[in-house]
């Protein structure tokens, strides 16, 4: 047999020169990347390694950056070959649209084909807020400030000058963008239902639509009874009307409360001697402003107030309230309240 060659240093030499060599990594990288992808083309519509449906937040920036988040959320496998295969699959397929950064919504073992449908065709996962009918501008601001995926400050709040609703929107946007829907929304709102008012009923006491969304903003916080708003707004326009005072304990707390509308405390009978523009028991006419930002009912109600002669009501202990048109009636139906939920001493 013959001698093998020994393990000198001819051995260790390259096959290729070294430039050679570079130059034919160069040519061959593309040819592997496209062999990884064709190798993986029977995958394209096969399910994928996701578990269970789950929204994930695609990032802005080229292919390889979106492919490498699609494999650390679990999307798309992690290996190499599938990586490339996925780039490939985006760059011959791209004549079907452009990939969006958004928080997309993906469903479980999706397949390549319906990743990129998605990524280029879903739709931006939507998230809600909802501002409830009767809180004070503090209160819906918080509210906007704690919303989660929302942007930039929060923008001062004029007192009734947002709709209390349910928008939708998508992870980013700004919450000033949010406060300014609404406005609009509120600005629609009242508009509409003042072009329909009952002028005849208002009496000309209520002259435009801020006053409008002042008085609605008052029936708002007094009843949480939609039937009975209509007649909170005669009872007001009736003492309007007679230059009797209000005397509606909501405005009362929104002055103490440096309109937060809340007390963490029972209103007392001194509290209703504390001078201040919103105390309508020392104060006649309307509060200066809305207190709160009233929903579609009260406005309405503010709008075609009930009929009748009533000056007074008061709560049952039920829910609810009875009116009357007269002091002693008043008294009558504030002893029965007595009755029902004894007074505690302050």
């Amino acid at each position: 047999m013959p001698e093998s060659q020994p393990d000198g240093e001819e051995n260790r030499k390259p096959l290729l020169p070294p430039k050679a060599g570079r130059k034919l990594a160069i040519f061959m990288a593309p040819l592997l990347f496209v062999a990884a992808a064709v190798a993986g083309y029977g995958h394209y519509t096969d399910p994928g390694p996701l578990p269970e449906t789950k929204a994930f937040v695609i990032p802005r920036g080229n292919n390889a950056t979106v492919t490498k988040a699609l494999q650390d959320d679990g999307i798309l496998s992690p290996t190499w070959s599938s990586g490339a295969f996925f780039r490939l699959s985006a760059f011959l397929t791209h004549r079907d649209g452009q990939i969006h950064a958004a928080e997309l919504q993906f469903p479980a073992r999706a397949s390549v084909a319906h990743v990129l449908e998605i990524l280029r065709h879903g739709k931006p996962v939507s998230h809600q807020l909802t501002v409830p009918e009767g809180l004070t501008a503090l209160k819906i601001a918080d509210i906007l400030r704690k919303a989660p995926f929302l942007t930039g400050d929060v923008p001062q709040i004029v007192e009734g000058s947002v709709l209390p609703q349910t928008i939708a929107y998508v992870r980013g946007a700004a919450r000033q963008s949010m406060v300014d829907r609404l406005k609009r929304m509120m600005d629609a709102q009242v508009q509409s239902i003042w072009d329909k008012r009952d002028v005849e009923a208002l009496d000309g006491l209520i002259q435009n639509p801020q006053d409008l969304v002042t008085l609605a903003s008052l029936i708002e916080r007094e009843t949480a009874v939609p039937t009975e708003r209509p007649m909170v707004a005669r009872v007001f326009l009736n003492r309007l009307k007679l230059g009797m005072r209000l005397q509606t304990d909501p405005s009362v707390i929104y002055g103490l409360s440096e309109g937060l509308g809340t007390l963490d405390r029972p209103l007392t009978h001194d509290d209703l001697q504390v001078p201040g523009p919103y105390n309508t028991y020392l104060e006649t006419g309307l509060p200066p402003g809305p207190i709160c930002s009233p929903g579609k009912t009260s406005l309405e109600a503010a709008a075609h107030p009930a009929e009748g002669k009533a000056l007074y009501f008061v709560a049952t202990g039920e829910g609810g309230h009875s009116f009357s048109e007269t002091l002693q009636e008043q008294d009558r139906n504030i002893r029965a309240y007595r009755e029902k939920i004894p007074v505690v001493p302050q």
